[in-house]
């Protein structure tokens, strides 16, 4: 090609006339959008949210987005070496030149091939390397890549690759065989495009030609991409399970801490992370991989109860069935995989396994049954009881049924009702100290630390129903709507019980109850985040004892004007603000933020709460991942010309300056450079002569703006 340059070089494709003059700096490129059309928009196609779906036409039709990779067949031959057929097209089915020649991106392509043992549940690759540590000496074999093999290419987009591996002499043909691809088509292009594209494939065949029938399903990498949103490890072009699976088996070690990176003990130990007996007892978790780069997954910290194995095993959602052998977690119960989160276990010696010394896996089922009669006994299922889902529970439910004399400056009087599952009633006096109803306002941003009031006096109404009159009034100043809810909990003694406490905080889900005090229609509060949402990667958001489990009841707390003032010793500064949209952009950015940020909660002396080690296992550009959208479809996080009428300045003693109107506390929760602060405050502007205080996000950040927030988000 270089020969070629300065002259115009033309190649028909599929559908595609390409034009390519060409010079010492880039190829550019003319190309159709699809077969047979010049039309195509990447709006169509794309969602607001990608980043395909804010280029230009000119720029759609150069990048040609997408990476598709097809294995046409695949078939090992005499010499032991197998041979793939494969072909790579864009997003729209047209086909990609591997080279990057003809159509934008080089591709690069990575290939792994391994035998499954249905029995042992494992692969074994036959692609392996050699890794010596320059910390130990010790040279470990490890399942790879293959290496020396080379392409022949038959036209574009079509091409076989030839392994330079070949199996052994007398390997079983009879085996099911996984051939696993993994590539990557770079396409950053400075002023067009910063992303590059992946594809994963595996492909499953049986050597001498017999059909298929033992497979690897056990986990659905859609389970991983629930909080992964995507799972990428290593560079990122390596994002399904079954090719994590593929390497990471026990014929692989980590030669400079001899912890062995097979998934089943590897995704254990990184999920426990911090908890894990061995870090406790001050010995961290570390794999040194790739450039002896160190991987510390002592300071994970699993958002949800550990002992929730469907969220990784079972279904990834209600829609799709589980994967085909997300039972074998509890049917086949092994050392490796019980001591990689139980790892003080020794089956050597015995230690801390009541089952005493193992010396395989062969009577580890005699008592590791399925599932067993009583919770938390020694089955697999039952030891792994989640306490919020023991059938020992009776339920516990709070519902509002009226709020009356809600007037400025009268004590409302709530009647409320308390249940069980069975629909048997609960008295408030029962609950004492953990009966509480609270109220706040306005709806359009609470303004006070809502007045909370022990209800455990509540006297007998009419239908089953509780009333409780406030001892506060409405504040005489009250406009718009105001809210009630409920927080009850109860200690239930559980027997059974699990060895961390024999006991369970019980609490009702906090229900809302709105009241216009003025008369006006009623405004309910605007649904800004999903709860189904934040229970996807948290289980059961169960805060402040248990007792606090709608974040809709959240905000009247976490309000703009709301602080740690009262827990925060005075030698440590001003109040740090809680208000809900900044403290949980702050604590979900954690470990990537630039300032500190600690709030001093409840206890004697005050708990400390910094979130700057949190590790969030997704994309934080993924808004929609805990945002919903409105009635019109628009998302949640977006910038409004328009804001609700209402909205509160946030206090923020603690940060660049004080106070940030709305969208700024909102923004500057996760870009918290003083940088950020400066464009944030030099856009908000006040009106002469009324004092008024305005964003100008919206020229920009708005959703029609040439910076909207979904553009700037987009992944």
């Amino acid at each position: 090609m270089k020969s070629l340059r300065g002259s115009l070089v033309m190649a028909m494709t599929a559908g595609a006339l390409l034009i390519l003059p060409m010079s010492n700096t880039r190829v550019t490129r003319v190309v159709s959008r699809a077969a047979g059309s010049q039309e195509t928009d990447p709006k169509q196609i794309y969602g607001p949210q990608q980043k395909e779906f804010w280029l230009s036409a000119d720029e759609f039709g150069y990048i040609r987005p997408g990476l598709n990779i097809t294995v046409n067949s695949v078939s090992i031959g005499a010499d032991g070496k197998a041979v793939v057929d494969l072909n790579y097209t864009d997003d729209l089915g047209q086909p990609l030149d591997r080279q990057g020649a003809i159509t934008a991106g080089a591709i690069s392509t990575s290939f792994i091939l391994a035998w499954w043992d249905p029995n042992g549940r494992q692969y074994t690759a036959y692609t392996t390397r050699k890794q010596t540590s320059p910390i130990t000496g010790v040279t470990a074999t490890q399942a790879g890549t293959d290496s020396g093999g080379h392409f022949t290419d038959i036209d574009l987009g079509h091409a076989t690759y030839k392994f330079g591996t070949a199996v052994p002499a007398g390997y079983d043909t009879t085996a099911t065989t996984t051939l696993g691809i993994y590539a990557t088509r770079d396409l950053i292009t400075p002023g067009i495009s910063d992303k590059n594209y992946y594809a994963n494939v595996e492909q499953d065949f049986v050597p001498n030609g017999a059909s298929v029938s033992q497979v690897w399903d056990m986990i659905d990498t859609n389970s991983c991409n629930k909080c992964h949103d995507p799972l990428s490890a290593h560079g990122g072009a390596r994002r399904d399970v079954k090719l994590c699976v593929l390497c990471h088996q026990p014929q692989t070690i980590d030669p400079d801490t001899g912890n062995t990176v097979d998934f089943k003990v590897m995704i254990h130990k990184i999920h426990m992370g911090e908890n894990l007996p061995s870090v406790q007892a001050g010995t961290p978790y570390q794999i040194i991989g790739f450039q002896q780069s160190v991987n510390d997954y002592s300071t994970v910290v699993f958002p949800q109860d550990i002992r929730n194995c469907d969220t990784c095993h079972g279904a990834a959602n209600a829609s799709t069935p589980p994967p085909t052998q997300s039972a074998n977690w509890y049917t086949y119960p092994n050392r490796a995989a019980c001591q990689s989160c139980h790892d003080d276990a020794n089956f050597a010696t015995g230690a801390n396994h009541p089952g005493g010394v193992q010396v395989d896996d062969s009577a580890c089922a005699t008592c590791h049954q399925p599932q067993g009669t009583l919770e938390w006994d020694p089955s697999v299922m039952g030891a792994h009881t989640v306490p919020y889902k023991s059938t020992q529970l009776k339920g516990l439910n709070a519902q509002i049924v009226s709020v009356s004399n809600a007037t400025p400056g009268q004590t409302p009087t709530v009647a409320f009702q308390l249940t069980q599952n069975d629909g048997s009633v609960v008295l408030p006096a029962s609950l004492g100290s953990n009966l509480n109803l609270l109220m706040g306002g306005p709806t359009a941003d609470y303004a006070i630390n809502p007045f909370r009031e022990n209800a455990s006096a509540a006297t007998a109404g009419v239908g089953g129903a509780f009333n409780y009159t406030f001892t506060h009034p409405i504040p005489s100043n009250a406009t718009g709507t105001w809210t009630f809810s409920i927080e009850a909990r109860r200690t239930v003694n559980l027997d059974p019980a699990p060895s961390d406490s024999s006991t369970f905080t019980e609490a009702a889900f906090n229900p809302i109850f709105d009241v216009s005090v003025d008369g006006s229609a009623v405004a309910s509060r605007r649904v800004v985040v999903q709860l189904a949402n934040c229970n996807v990667c948290h289980g059961r958001l169960a805060l402040h004892g248990g007792q606090r489990l709608n974040t809709q009841e959240c905000v009247i707390c976490h309000n703009p004007n709301a602080s740690d003032v009262a827990r925060r010793p005075a030698d440590q500064g001003s109040p740090e603000s809680i208000d809900f949209k900044r403290m949980i952009h702050r604590i979900h950015t954690g470990e990537n933020l630039v300032q500190n940020y600690t709030i001093y909660g409840f206890g004697n002396p005050p708990s400390v709460n910094t979130f700057n080690d949190v590790r969030f296992p997704g994309d934080r550009r993924d808004c929609q991942k805990c945002h919903t959208t409105d009635a019109n479809g628009v998302g949640t996080e977006q910038v409004s010309e328009t804001p609700p009428p209402g909205l509160l300045a946030t206090q923020t003693l603690r940060d660049w300056y004080t106070p940030m109107q709305h969208y700024a506390a909102a923004c500057l929760g996760c870009h918290d450079s003083q940088a950020a602060a400066a464009h944030a405050v030099t856009m908000t502007a006040t009106f002469p002569g009324t004092g008024t205080l305005a964003e100008a996000c919206a020229t920009c950040h708005g959703p029609d703006g040439a910076f909207s927030v979904d553009q700037v988000h987009a992944r």
